[in-house]
This record gives C-alpha cells, sequence and structure tokens, in this order.
C-alpha cells in the first residue's frame, strides 16, 4: 500500500505551503484516502445529523477538499451545504462531486465571508492539524447561539497538548456545550484514529 502525499501531509507547515501540497495533491486525493480507508467523514456526518434538528438548515463545509466531507454530509441527509478551502485544485475536485451549493476559497488570514447564525453548523472534518487550533476560535465565532460545530483531531492532532486544550477553553468557560466526543477509525489503512466531537455554542 503507498502512502503518497499521507508521508509529508502531517509535517508543520505554513498555510502557504499548505495550499501548496493540496493543490499538487487534488488530483489523486480521493484515491489515495480512500485506499488507507477514510473513516472520519462518514463519523461526522452521521453524528452530527443525529443531532440536528432540521437538515434543510444550510451548512458550512469548511476546509471542504474535493469534497468527500460535503459528499458524507448529503449522505446523511443535509440539503444545503456550502464549501470552503484554501485550495481552488481541491475546489475544483470538489465542483465535480455536485453537492455544494456554493464554493469558495478563503484565505489563511480571511474572516468568514457568513454572519453567526447564516449556518446551522459548521463541519471542519479532518482540518485542525493541517490548520492550525486557532482555526476552532474562528468557526465557533462563526456561530450563533445554538449553532453547531462538527470537528475531527486524529492522533496526531490529539499528541500536541494544546489543541485538546482549546477545546476545553470553551467548555470549562461556559462558551459551548459538549455534545459528543467519540475515538474511532480515522484512516485505518495507516492505522491511525480520530476523535470527533461536536460542540453546540452556549
Amino acid at each position: 500500500m503507498t502512502k503518497g502525499f499521507l508521508n509529508t501531509a502531517y509535517t508543520a507547515r505554513t498555510a502557504a505551503q499548505t495550499r501548496d501540497l493540496y493543490d499538487d495533491w487534488s488530483a489523486s486525493y480521493d484515491a489515495e484516502i480512500a485506499e488507507n480507508g477514510y473513516a472520519t467523514p462518514r463519523r461526522c456526518a452521521q453524528a452530527l445529523a443525529a443531532r440536528m434538528d432540521d437538515l434543510t438548515a444550510p451548512i458550512l463545509d469548511f476546509g471542504c477538499g474535493t469534497g468527500l466531507s460535503g459528499l458524507a454530509l448529503k449522505l446523511a441527509g443535509f440539503e444545503t451545504i456550502d464549501g470552503l478551502d484554501l485550495s481552488a485544485e481541491m475546489l475544483a475536485e470538489a465542483g465535480k462531486k455536485d453537492v455544494y451549493r456554493t464554493l469558495a476559497q478563503i484565505g489563511p488570514d480571511t474572516p468568514l465571508p457568513h454572519a453567526p447564525g447564516d449556518y446551522a453548523a459548521i463541519a471542519a472534518i479532518g482540518v485542525i492539524g493541517a490548520a492550525p487550533i486557532s482555526v476552532l476560535d474562528t468557526l465557533m465565532n462563526g456561530l450563533a447561539s445554538g449553532g453547531k460545530l462538527v470537528f475531527s483531531l486524529n492522533d496526531h492532532a490529539l499528541a500536541v497538548p494544546e489543541n485538546e486544550a482549546r477545546v476545553n477553553e470553551w467548555l470549562d468557560c461556559g462558551a459551548a456545550r459538549l455534545l459528543s466526543k467519540e475515538y474511532g477509525d480515522h484512516l485505518p489503512g495507516i492505522d491511525l484514529k480520530s476523535n470527533v466531537y461536536i460542540l453546540e455554542k452556549a
């Protein structure tokens, strides 16, 4: 089993280097990830769907990549999905899947192009780790009270204490409630697991 780009995906890099990596990876990403049994999109989508009252409400797929996360969200029953990503090449692949209402490129330090309340939920599936944990603050601040965030931290991200510490900061001060946290398969082909979390904005 070849690892392709996976052997460099979890090394530290700047936002520009991350964008370049995913641009280069875009054409082979789906095949390589499928070869390694990518399970987190389905786990995240099903967990979120089970805790949503209205699957027709718009949701944002942040860091949507080639659209595997959006496809999982659609298969879980979500009807209105918008996607954002750093990589133009990844977005081009996502557009071929015909699951998104809109797709847009976002810069690493660009504010979210929506107001809190525009989305009932935000998904950041397999994002934190490639992106810094500060993204969690950005996404939570992009939700209105009652909005939900589903995200994952794989074993590499969990090995960095600051990542779960930031999650706990949101919980400990009462700014968010933990609806779900489950450890399970991420990329079984390389024996990598992840936590899937759902937070609700207070």
